[in-house]
C-alpha cells in the first residue's frame, strides 16, 4: 500500500466519523438525548444495510473492498449532499492521487471560453483551496489584472486580506472577507485530511492578525452573501449580484459570476472599463 493510499484511507476514516458524529439522531429517525453527539457506528451500518464490523473497518481506515452500492447506501444513511457524496466516492475509489497534490489545478479550453463569453460580467473559477485558476477579461480588469499576481497570491482569501487595493475597493469589506472565510471553512471541513488547509490558515494568521480574529469568529455566515458593492478607482461605484455554482463533473471547482445589478449604471461602467483595458 502506497503512502497516498495510507493518506486516502485516513482521510476517508476522518470524513466518515465527522459525518456520522455531526448527524443528529432525530434527523435519521432515531431517539436523541445522548451524551455523545451524532449516530453510533452500528446505527449507520443498520441504516445502510451493511454489517457493523464491515462499516467499523471502513471507518478505521482499513483497506477493504468497497462496492459502489454500499457507498450509495452509506451516503444516504449519512445524508451527504452532492459534494459530500462525490468526495466519499473519490476517497473510496482510489482516485485521490491529485487530491493532496501541490500541482495547481487547470481548467480546460471549453471552460475558459465560457468565462470569456460572460464578459462584461466578471467571472472566475476557483478550486477547493480557493485558488483562482481561470478568469475572464472583466474579472481581471475589475480586480486589477489577476494574471499579474503570482500563483501563490492568486487565492481569493489571500487577495481579500493581503491586498490593500482590494480592501480599499470593497464596500463593507469585513462582510466580503467573512464570506470567503465561510467558503474556506466549508472546504476545510469537507477535505479535512489535506494538511494544506492548516498550513495556509496558520500562514495567513501570521501575516494578518485580522485574519486570525475573523477566522476564530463563531458567527461566520452559514452561506456567502449574494451581493457585492465596489468603489472601483477607475469605474466608480458598481453593484453586483453574485452567483456561485459547481462546475459540472468537477466537485472541486466552482464558478463565480458577478452580474451587474438592474437599475444601476454598473453594466455600462463595466463596458467602459473593458473598452479602456
Amino acid at each position: 500500500m502506497t503512502l497516498i493510499d495510507v493518506e486516502r484511507l485516513h482521510t476517508l476514516a476522518d470524513f466518515l466519523k465527522a459525518s456520522r458524529t455531526s448527524l443528529p439522531p432525530d434527523a435519521a429517525g432515531l431517539p436523541g438525548g445522548r451524551r455523545t453527539p451524532g449516530l453510533r457506528r452500528e446505527e449507520v451500518a443498520q441504516l445502510a444495510g451493511v454489517s457493523t464490523i464491515w462499516y467499523t473497518w471502513l471507518e478505521e481506515g482499513k483497506e477493504i473492498h468497497v462496492p459502489p452500492q454500499a457507498l450509495n447506501r452509506i451516503a444516504a444513511a449519512l445524508q451527504l449532499n452532492t459534494e459530500g457524496r462525490s468526495y466519499l466516492f473519490t476517497l473510496a475509489s482510489r482516485q485521490t492521487s491529485s487530491l493532496f497534490s501541490e500541482t495547481p489545478a487547470v481548467i480546460d479550453p471549453t471552460l475558459q471560453r465560457i468565462l470569456d463569453y460572460l464578459n462584461p460580467c466578471p467571472a472566475f473559477i476557483a478550486d477547493r483551496r480557493c485558488d483562482i485558476i481561470g478568469w475572464n477579461k472583466a474579472a481581471g480588469t475589475m480586480f486589477g489584472t489577476i494574471g499579474t499576481f503570482s500563483r501563490e497570491e492568486r487565492n481569493m482569501v489571500w487577495l481579500a486580506f493581503m491586498k490593500k487595493e482590494i480592501r480599499d475597493m470593497v464596500v463593507n469589506w469585513e462582510d466580503f472577507a467573512n464570506d470567503f472565510l465561510t467558503i474556506l471553512r466549508n472546504y476545510e471541513t469537507q477535505y479535512r485530511g489535506d494538511p494544506w488547509y492548516g498550513e495556509f490558515i496558520e500562514h495567513c494568521g501570521q501575516m494578518n492578525p485580522l485574519f486570525r480574529r475573523l477566522w476564530h469568529n463563531s458567527e461566520l455566515p452559514a452561506e456567502p452573501r449574494t451581493q457585492r458593492e465596489l468603489n472601483h478607482p477607475r469605474a466608480g461605484n458598481m453593484k453586483f449580484e453574485l452567483t456561485s455554482f459547481q462546475v459540472y463533473a468537477r466537485a472541486d471547482l466552482r464558478c463565480c459570476v458577478y452580474t451587474p445589478m438592474p437599475g444601476t449604471p454598473t453594466e455600462a461602467r463595466m463596458e467602459r472599463l473593458l473598452a479602456g483595458y
